[in-house]
């Protein structure tokens, strides 16, 4: 029982650490351009949760729990002095000043813009708001007319981007360009290792799942089925509005307690590969609801490459980190019989409770 414990000691500490926000984006996409290369005006445009958006301020004006249109023309005033007065945009070393801006409620995100005079010179912004978000937090900068070109990211540390004078895009960050394609692997790394649900997901497949052959099987389904709906769901293909997407958090929660009660109950999972492909869909839509969120525009290629590389690199990881010590565990039939029901329940426990908090509201 002793070594029973020590393999569920992690998993309890991670669904204690888990929520319902598992899939919450994590990011600020910003596309700043003048459209007269080295004129005066200068566009912005961020795009971001509308939890991103509580997080800065107070931003659903009737406090019904729903950001709508209406919520976001009364709060205007709130969000040009939390956001905008948040971020100054500098040019050849004098302050920009601001001439307009609006907020639109978008169907899984909020659009914010403003526009800007400034004299010529590189563009320079700092991203003070992000001291008051979580650590994890980042601002993606993109180019709106180049696409993916010059894409760089900004973080607590290091929260100041540039744009060279006469470009349309992004060029160098203040201290060191970075990769758009290697950053957004490590984002996707972050999410899978961060998404407790999909960890105790496939806990709950790699506790039962039988030889090499046939955990190479499982894992293949999961990660083309995510993949498909992960893709779809980025280039547009299929939408994922705000309802959808809830009701997507709470389909997972439903596939980690059907996989752990039949753990619990069935003595053979002849039929868990077509399983796991169906479920592997509606994770996808998990992953896609993170992506889809930021609002890339030109820049979701890059992106959804980057992003889906690295949920499956992370993948890889956990499951050579777990497959050995779940086939040490079988080798003492009655120790694996005993494991296998004390993961399965707890798994179980996590997936009732997110699945209450997911299709009705934050518990307690």
């Amino acid at each position: 029982m002793r070594r029973t414990a020590r393999l569920a000691l992690p998993l309890a500490l991670l669904v204690v650490a888990g929520s319902a926000s598992a899939h919450d984006a994590d990011i600020l996409y910003a596309q700043l351009w003048r459209p007269d290369a080295g004129g005066p005006e200068v566009h912005e445009r961020i795009t971001l949760t509308a939890g991103t958006l509580a997080l800065l301020l107070p931003a659903d004006a009737d406090g019904d729990g729903v950001l709508t249109q209406g919520d976001l023309d009364a709060r205007a005033p709130a969000l040009a002095v939390g956001i905008w007065d948040a971020i100054p945009l500098s040019a050849g070393g004098q302050p920009c000043t601001r001439t307009h801006t609006n907020a639109r409620a978008r169907a899984s995100y909020v659009e914010l813009n403003a526009t800007f005079q400034c004299a010529p010179g590189e563009l320079r912004q700092r991203f003070s708001l992000l001291s008051v978000l979580p650590s994890e937090y980042k601002v993606v900068l993109g180019s709106y007319v180049q696409g993916e070109q010059g894409q760089c990211f900004a973080d607590a540390s290091q929260p100041t981007l540039i744009v060279p004078d006469g470009v349309s895009g992004p060029g160098q960050p203040e201290r060191t360009r970075v990769s758009g394609l290697l950053d957004w692997v490590g984002l996707g790394l972050v999410h899978i290792f961060g998404g407790i649900d999909h960890l105790a997901f496939l806990l709950a497949l790699l506790l039962v799942g039988g030889s090499f052959r046939r955990v190479l099987l499982l894992v293949t389904a999961f990660t083309l089925a995510h993949s498909l709906t992960l893709g779809a769901t980025a280039l547009g293909f299929i939408l994922l509005d705000d309802a959808r997407t809830r009701w997507v958090e709470a389909a997972i929660a439903v596939s980690i307690i059907w996989v752990a009660m039949e753990n619990l109950v069935l003595r053979e999972h002849r039929h868990r590969a077509l399983l796991t492909f169906l479920f592997g869909l509606v994770h996808g839509f998990g992953f896609a609801s993170v992506l889809g969120s930021y609002g890339l525009g030109d820049s979701v290629v890059t992106g959804l490459f980057g992003f889906n590389l690295g949920v499956e690199l992370g993948q890889a990881a956990i499951v050579a980190v777990l497959l050995p010590l779940v086939r040490l565990v079988q080798r003492r039939p009655a120790l694996h019989h005993r494991t296998v029901r004390a993961l399965s329940l707890l798994i179980l426990a996590a997936g009732g409770y997110w699945l209450m908090e997911r299709a009705w509201g934050p518990i307690g």
